[in-house]
């Protein structure tokens, strides 16, 4: 009976092994396919190493990698594999709670700090757009513009002179439209719950990995199986 369990605890942690190697391996192409085609990275200049392709690409990675180790590990019944997912699923968790925790704490620092990046952001794109060149504005704002229905930071002043296509319906221009900072803020705001509930979900996921990984580990160990 119990070597029944265990082999299905084996078998459960090559399959959900395998589904996350899957995803991370979509979530590399599509990072990869965002960095080719996106420009929005460069609404915040500060954090354009860390925008959302970048991100896909980097978390698609570490998915592959450490699902890969997983599956080996479960199927092959290797202690050192599964030790080392173990660690690093330990880390990543660690790593986690950290960026939760960091985040709740300097909320308001970092909610400044996009916010004057933004404004840099956007000056920089007027002065592009007064030189003849509305690349920048196009590929950035305009698309955020766009989709949030939305002028400027603030309002569509911060634009002075400069106001783009993006600020206008096809009949006239809206000068009164809402600034995409109050925007976004509303955006992250209203999607808060669905993100701490994935970020619980993927703990609990990561949880239930280490503790599978320890259970073969403890069976492979009890049945005198050396490392490979």
């Amino acid at each position: 009976m119990a070597q029944n369990c265990l082999k299905c605890l084996k078998y459960t942690m090559c399959v959900v092994n395998f589904l996350c190697f899957i995803c991370g391996t979509a979530g590399f192409g599509f990072g990869v396919f965002m960095m080719m085609n996106s420009k929005v990275s460069s609404l915040i200049p500060s954090l354009s190493s860390l925008n959302i392709a970048n991100m896909l690409f980097i978390t698609g990675i570490i998915m592959t990698c450490v699902s890969f180790l997983g599956f080996l590990g479960a199927l092959k019944e290797n202690r050192c594999l599964l030790v080392t997912f173990f660690i690093l699923l330990f880390i990543l968790m660690l790593v986690e709670l950290t960026a939760a925790f960091l985040l709740l704490l300097y909320e308001s620092k970092i909610d400044s700090f996009l916010q004057r990046d933004l404004t840099d952001s956007l000056e920089k794109s007027r002065e592009s757009a007064k030189g003849g060149n509305s690349t920048m504005s196009k590929g950035d704002w305009d698309i955020i513009q766009t989709m949030f229905h939305c002028c400027g930071v603030h309002n569509s002043s911060d634009w002075k002179d400069k106001v783009p296509a993006s600020c206008c319906s096809k009949t006239q221009c809206d000068i009164n439209q809402p600034g995409c900072y109050n925007k976004l803020k509303a955006w992250f705001e209203g999607n808060f719950l669905a993100t701490g509930v994935a970020v619980i979900v993927l703990c609990i996921i990561e949880v239930l990995g280490m503790c599978f990984s320890v259970t073969l580990f403890c069976h492979i160990s009890q049945s005198g199986l050396s490392y490979k």
